[in-house]
């Protein structure tokens, strides 16, 4: 009786579990706190705040993977694994990323961009953070080139292009990477506003842009298609997401597939969305997150993030000097691919100085142009470094 109520002992989450364990499981409720409470990208944190819960509860045994044995040229399961192993395969093997952006592709008006076609320089020049954070990475000596890739895609603010490259690149740092990732999304309103004031006068941020000519419907069928087979003969690695972009858009729309768009954008998305986020956060085990290469990845994320940021003010500033009707600076900023909510920054900001200033149908255009500049970078990532 003893032996039993002892083994039972054994067996508990109690008896295993590690002062890693614990500060694991305090992270995920501080992530789940900003979520829920503070609102901080609900829609992500808060299965990527309980995936890290789940993966650090001892003996649950969510993403071990099978056991498997040899026993005359066959092979058997001894165990199958747990939930989370096989759901996290969709990253593992690239799945999950495109299907995102499949659905954002369907919610996405290339409008803005079409209309405005000046914002593929700012959406360009936001992905300077990614390239300025890879050599910082690599000069730092804690990181291989593959890492330091992984690690400076968190410059494009892009939660799905941070994935999909790391889990080809660096899949042992993929839990941190995307904590990083989209918990810098989810704080876009508190980082970027400073660096916007910063680099602006209150004249610049008081600029009035004119309204967008209307786009045609043939012009905005065309450009998912002309886009995919540019970027794709340019930056094959690219075709992966760019594809699935501007499928979803094109679903958008042609106006004949509406199911198709409806599925794109609602069902498929939120399902993915799920799976992604707790098999994400589940790669955050005490073992694996609780390093120095960590907080490391932590500090060059935000700086790569902040680059990004001022590298639109700038070089809208930049293009000032030669443009006959300029643009408010503060657009710039949107170059990161935070959609929506890096434009929505820009309106908020730019009206703070004019009241009547609006300049979110603006900054959309090089919001959505910096989801395109950031699926290219990774594709320029993994074609140098991915072996």
């Amino acid at each position: 009786m003893l032996n039993a109520i002892l083994h039972f002992l054994e067996s508990t989450g109690f008896y295993g579990i590690t002062f890693g364990h614990v500060i694991m499981i305090a992270i995920a409720c501080v992530l789940l706190f900003l979520a829920i409470v503070k609102g901080f990208e609900p829609l992500l944190l808060v299965p990527i705040a309980f995936g890290v819960l789940l993966t650090n509860l001892p003996f649950a045994g969510m993403m071990a993977p099978p056991v498997l044995e040899i026993h005359e040229n066959m092979v058997h399961t001894v165990e199958p694994g747990g939930l989370l192993y096989y759901l996290f395969q969709g990253d593992h093997l690239g799945i999950f990323p495109p299907l995102i952006f499949l659905g954002v592709g369907a919610m996405t008006d290339f409008g803005p961009l079409i209309a405005n076609p000046k914002s593929l320089i700012l959406g360009a020049a936001a992905q300077f953070g990614i390239f300025i954070t890879f050599i910082g990475a690599i000069a730092s000596g804690l990181f291989t080139a593959q890492e330091a890739a992984s690690i400076g895609i968190i410059g494009g603010a892009d939660g799905p292009t941070a994935i999909f490259l790391s889990s080809k690149l660096a899949p042992h740092l993929l839990g941190a990477i995307a904590i990083a990732a989209y918990s810098y999304m989810a704080m876009v309103p508190i980082i970027q506003p400073p660096i916007m004031k910063l680099l602006t006068t209150k004249k610049e941020r008081a600029i009035h842009m004119t309204q967008l000519r209307d786009v045609s419907k043939k012009e905005k069928i065309l450009f998912p298609i002309i886009v995919t087979i540019v970027v794709s003969l340019i930056v094959p690695p690219a075709a992966t997401l760019i594809g699935m972009l501007m499928l979803g858009n094109l679903f958008r729309e042609c106006g004949v597939v509406g199911r198709l768009e409806d599925t794109s954008k609602n069902a498929l998305i939120n399902i993915i969305t799920i799976f992604l986020g707790v098999t994400v956060g589940a790669t955050a085990s005490a073992e694996n997150f609780l390093r120095v290469q960590t907080l490391a990845i932590l500090c060059l994320g935000v700086i790569a993030f902040g680059i990004g940021t001022a590298s639109g003010v700038i070089i809208a500033k930049v293009m000032n000097k030669f443009l006959r009707v300029p643009m408010n600076p503060l657009i710039g900023s949107a170059g990161v691919s935070a959609v929506p909510m890096a434009a929505r920054v820009s309106q908020v900001i730019g009206q703070q100085e004019e009241p009547g200033n609006f300049l979110l149908m603006h900054a959309m255009g090089p919001n959505v142009a910096g989801v395109i500049g950031s699926a290219v970078s990774a594709g320029v990532l993994l074609s140098l470094f991915g072996g």
